[in-house]
Parts: structure tokens; C-alpha cells; sequence
């Protein structure tokens, strides 16, 4: 019915512009120029004969027509923005005054939202940003016709100006004609300026935004399933409420789906600093996996699925946060699992459905969304139960057929104390749609899983405390300092291959680097001259900075040419030149492992 519309504006401008060709012709006096005219006159009207024949002949030899791609970008806009000044304006990092860092105000602020709310207070919320892009986005051209969105945006408790600017910049970064709506959905927020404040301003202000209310707080799922029930775009956009969007975000997220309707899309995700604001890139994309405890994990991109800087590629698991997917391919998946709660395996169960039940999943490079990560969550458990153990239970339950077990093997008191509830609805649909079994998800979309986190774990070279023979008071902690912080060294626990105290109890894997047992953290060296810091940071599993070898004759701990030292006095962890005779670089595992110590060439992963 469209192509039928078009072809007939298409005539109709050609009929007025022969006609206007035939006035001009009458009104002429001189013959050169009437010759001119009925020439072109002519040619006109050959090429209308011929387009039609080449219609008509597409039509009889069911010949696809390749769609017309336009350019989306609003450089006016761009330019504009550009030329702005002021705090975090090109999305550059901001500050406040001394004397507004140090006040009550920023730090009740801080502790009410986990990020510094009172600078972002002094940010516009019409803000510009980084164009972080790769250069080859900015020439990329787009499906003129592309289906509608509905963006559906959930909050709870949400900060004023972090909730408007993910709104303005949702709104001014999209064409027009693309955006149908914006659902936000207050998920039972407590705070005064969200009731009648924020409706005033929406209703004054905001004429494409929809305010939906939840009587209470029922958890970021069924707050996106409520903003998805009311959305009427064909396509379902789902994004946090402390985001940014990047430029032309929209229509990359948009074309896949009108290429294959059975799409989710994700956009790349930067990071907005939780304390300055400034905008930086994440990474230039990944896959996401999962390991047996249902960690969330994230590879590089396999050079096969790299087609090209600008080219979506396939991802098995998204992050979860945003995401776009057709309204009624989504709600043909049953949308999310209504008894999921609050938060948690979401991005699982709805990743696992999709590629699983005839569905895909891949990333947009040339969408880019910047997200805030909060120093912490500042909501207390609303629940008085495990939810977060009870959601993975369903979606392992119905989705991953045998392999459920190994999920909880990893914990099987925890998962034996967990009732999962009703599932008999999530499992007709899955018998409905006559989806995939697991194992096939496994062998054909993420075999990185069984590669990197085989379902039964390896034995470990060693494990339990790094107790230092210097002093054999003293082992390496994590000193609770966070991500990219450095380690340092601490009382030892009373029991050295079981140690209670978390921040001491480390594994020497089989991936040849030293994780810690609880957690997805492992010792890291950034650098390697003396008296580098060994820090601690996300495991990646490809050694590299995280490559460690425990020689169990010398008792180092080697990375190459350079041993893990301290000293006992500052406390301090660090690394130096190999040293046989230095006493401070020897170290005693709690639990050792020597005949797959002894293995050391034959055993483990070696990438190195």
C-alpha cells in the first residue's frame, strides 16, 4: 500500500511538471527556444515510459526493489550544539565548588541517588554530548521507511534532572516522524516532586510523554511490562532513566527490525561518570555471555561477526538495560515472565527466548546510549525473600532444560531453599512457539560458554589465603578498595584454606589468573615497573595484565620477569623484579594444588 502511494505522488509531480513544460512552451516566441522546450518536453516524458516499464517489469519478474536509504542527521542540531558552553556541555566532565563539595546538600544528594545529583543539578538538561561514534556512523545513510517506536522509560525515586535529561535527549535526538511516544512509568516513587510536579511539567512541556503509575512498587520488570501493555509503536524501546542519547541514535536500532521483524537491537553503552558527568566510551563492542553463577559477561566480538565498523553483529545475552524489539514479536514471546520480581535474570529470560524460539539478537555500533553506574544502589531490599535466586530458578526452569543443574550445583543450598513457583504459563508458550533446546543455544549461539565456563569447573592450582612469609601475620586483601584500586595486605584469617573473611579468599584457576572466590574480580597489573600497584579488577579471562603463575618452588608469584612484592610495614603490594633471595616476594597459598601445579604446561587455558 505505501510503494502504491508513492508511485502515484511520483506520476502526479511528473503531470504537473509536463503541464508547466507546455505553458512555458505557448508563452515562447523564439524557435530555439521552443525547440528546447518540446526536446526536454520529450525526454520527460521518455523517462516517465520508461520508469513505468521498468515498474512493470520489476512486477512481472518478482523483482525486489532495493529500499531507498536517506541520511537522518539533524546537523543543524549538531552544529548548534557544537557551539554550546557551559557545565558538561560535548559531554565533558564538570565540577562544583568547593564549597558545594563539601556541603550537607551534595552529600544527602549523593546518598539518595548514588551519584553526585547536585552537579547534575548544574548540567542542562538539554546538555550536548560526545559523539563517540566510529567516524564510518557519520556517513551511514538509513531506510527511508522505518517503523514507528514506542519508548518505554521506568524510574523509581529518580533524580529530577537525570529523569529530564534522559527525556529531552531521547526527544531531540530522534527524528521526529520516527518517535510516536514516550512512556515513563513511575514505578511507586516516594519523592514529592515526582506525583503532581512531574505531571504538571509533562502536561505543560511534553506533549509526546505519557506518565503511567504503578500504585506501588512492583519492580523494574512489571514497570516495563506496564509501560509496554499502553505503547503503541510497532516497535517497543526500552531504556534506565539516568541515560543520555548519543546522535541519530534511533534508526540504527530501527533498521534491523524492518529487515527481519523478529530483531532485538541493543545500542552500544558509554558510561556517564557517577561524580563529574563526563561521557566516555565503554568499549567499541562485545558479546554477552554468562557463566554457571549467572554473572553477566562480555567478549570481544569474534572477527567472523565483524563485517564491518558500522555492521550490527550478533550477541547471545544482552545487558538488559536497553534494548529495541517489535511490539508483536515481543509480545508473541510472552513478553518478560510476570512473576519475575523486581529485578534480575530478566535479560536471560528474554535473551534465551528470543534466540531460542526463531529469533535474533544483535548490537548496533552506530546507536550509542551513555548510562550512569551508581558508586552504589541507594534502595534497600524492598522483599523479605531471595528474589533475585528465585527469578534465575524460573528462567533455568523452563528455559535451559538439563543444564539447569550445573547452575545449581554452584550453590545448591541456596537454590534448594528457593521455590520457583507456577511456571506452567512460560511453559506452554515455550511448547507453543516450539522453541530450541537449550543445548542448541549452546552449540549454535554461545559456544564461548562451554569453552570458557565449562559447566563443571576445573580444579584450581591452589587456593584460600595468600599468606606472606615475611610475615606470616599478614595476606593479600582486598582492602574492600573497589574496582582498579590496589591490593594491600592484612591480619590473616584463623583458617587459611577456607578463610571467612571474603577479601582474602582467592582461587588460582585454571585460566591462569588469581580470581576471588566470591565475586568477579581478579588481581590485575596495569604495569610492570618496580613498585607497580597489583590492583584488582572484573575478570576477562584472556590473561594479559590478569596472567599469574604460583612457583610453588620459590613460592613467587610470577607475571613473567616480575613477582608479586610488599612490604610488611606500609602494608603495600606491589611488583619488582624477580628476586630468589627476596623473602618478601615468597607467598604460601592456604590450599595447593602440586600435581596440577607440576601440569603447568599441559593444564589450563594458554593464551599467553
Amino acid at each position: 500500500m505505501g510503494d502504491d502511494k508513492l508511485q502515484k505522488a511520483r506520476r502526479a509531480r511528473l503531470r504537473s511538471q509536463f503541464r508547466a513544460l507546455l505553458k512555458l512552451l505557448f508563452s515562447l516566441r523564439y524557435p530555439l527556444l521552443i525547440t528546447l522546450t518540446v526536446t526536454l518536453v520529450l525526454l520527460l516524458q521518455n523517462h516517465h515510459v520508461h520508469q513505468r516499464e521498468a515498474e512493470n517489469s520489476s512486477i512481472r519478474l518478482n523483482i525486489p526493489r532495493i529500499p531507498m536509504k536517506i541520511d537522518y542527521h539533524n546537523y543543524e542540531q549538531m552544529q548548534h550544539d557544537l557551539e554550546r558552553v557551559g557545565p558538561g556541555e560535548q559531554g565533558k566532565p564538570a565540577t562544583l565548588s568547593p564549597e558545594e563539595s563539601e556541603s550537607e546538600l551534595r552529600k544527602t544528594l549523593y546518598f539518595q541517588n548514588g551519584f553526585n545529583a547536585l552537579l547534575s543539578d548544574k548540567i542542562s538538561i538539554n546538555r550536548s554530548v560526545a559523539d563517540l561514534r566510529h567516524a564510518s556512523c557519520k556517513l551511514k545513510s538509513y531506510f527511508e521507511h522505518l517503523p514507528l517506536a514506542s519508548v518505554v522509560i521506568p524510574f523509581y525515586e529518580e533524580h529530577w534532572s537525570t529523569l529530564l535529561r534522559t527525556i529531552y535527549s531521547t526527544l531531540n535526538r530522534s527524528p521526529p516522524h520516527l518517535l510516536k511516544e514516550i512512556i515513563i512509568v513511575d514505578d511507586g516513587s516516594t519523592k514529592t516532586f515526582l506525583h503532581e510536579k512531574l505531571q504538571d511539567y509533562v502536561d505543560r512541556n511534553l506533549p509526546k510523554v505519557r506518565l503511567v503509575r504503578q500504585p506501588e512498587r512492583t519492580g523494574l520488570i512489571k514497570a516495563r511490562l506496564a509501560g509496554a501493555k499502553v505503547a503503541t509503536g510497532e516497535v517497543i524501546i526500552f531504556l534506565d532513566s539516568h541515560t543520555e542519547a548519543g546522535y541519530n541514535w534511533l534508526p540504527p536500532l530501527l533498521e534491523p527490525i524492518a529487515e527481519k521483524s523478529n530483531t532485538c537491537v541493543c545500542p552500544l553503552i558509554d558510561v556517564i561518570n557517577d561524580q563529574t558527568f563526563d561521557i566516555h566510551a565503554q568499549d567499541e563492542g562485545g558479546r554477552g555471555l554468562f557463566d554457571w553463577t549467572f554473572h553477566y559477561k562480555r567478549l570481544s566480538i569474534k572477527e567472523t561477526d565483524r563485517l564491518s565498523s558500522t555492521a550490527p553483529f550478533p550477541s547471545p545475552i544482552m545487558a538488559g538495560g536497553l534494548f529495541a524489539i517489535g511490539a508483536k514479536f515481543f509480545w508473541e514471546l510472552g513478553g518478560y515472565d510476570e512473576e519475575l520480581d523486581i529485578w534480575g535474570a530478566e535479560q536471560y529470560e528474554l535473551s534465551f527466548k528470543i534466540w531460542q524460539c526463531g529469533g535474533r539478537m544483535v548490537d548496533a555500533p552506530c546507536s550509542r546510549f551513555s548510562h550512569i553506574y551508581r558508586s552504589y544502589s541507594p534502595f534497600p531490599n524492598s522483599r523479605n525473600y531471595d528474589f533475585i535466586t528465585r527469578n534465575h530458578k524460573r528462567v533455568a526452569e523452563v528455559w535451559m532444560d538439563e543444564y539447569k543443574q550445573y547452575i545449581y550445583d554452584r550453590d545448591p543450598d541456596r537454590y534448594a531453599k528457593v521455590d520457583a513457583g507456577d511456571l506452567s504459563k512460560m511453559k506452554a508458550i515455550r511448547e507453543k512457539l516450539q522453541c530450541k533446546p537449550f543445548k542448541w543455544f549452546l552449540e549454535n549461539v554461545a559456544p564461548d560458554i562451554l569453552e570458557l565456563y565449562p559447566p563443571v569447573e576445573p580444579e584450581p592450582y591452589a587456593s584460600g589465603s595468600i599468606q606472606s612469609i615475611a610475615d606470616s601475620t599478614l595476606c593479600i586483601d582486598t582492602m574492600q578498595r573497589g574496582r582498579g584500586k590496589p591490593v594491600g595486605l592484612h591480619a590473616c584469617s584463623s583458617e587459611l584454606a577456607q578463610p571467612n573473611n571474603r577479601n582474602q579468599y582467592f582461587v588460582h584457576s585454571w585460566h591462569r589468573d588469581i580470581q576471588l572466590k566470591y565475586g568477579e574480580e581478579c588481581l590485575d597489573v596495569p604495569e610492570s615497573a618496580p613498585r607497580s600497584p597489583v590492583t584488582i579488577f572484573t575478570c576477562h579471562l584472556h590473561q594479559g595484565n590478569q596472567f599469574l603463575q604460583y612457583d610453588y618452588k620459590s613460592q613467587q608469584i610470577k607475571r613473567h620477569n616480575v613477582c608479586i612484592d610488599s612490604d610488611t610495614i606500609t602494608k603495600e603490594v606491589f611488583l619488582n623484579p624477580c628476586d630468589n633471595k627476596s623473602i618478601t616476594q615468597r607467598w604460601k597459598f592456604g590450599s595447593v594444588n602440586l600435581k596440577l601445579l607440576k601440569q603447568w604446561n599441559t593444564y589450563g587455558v594458554k593464551f599467553m
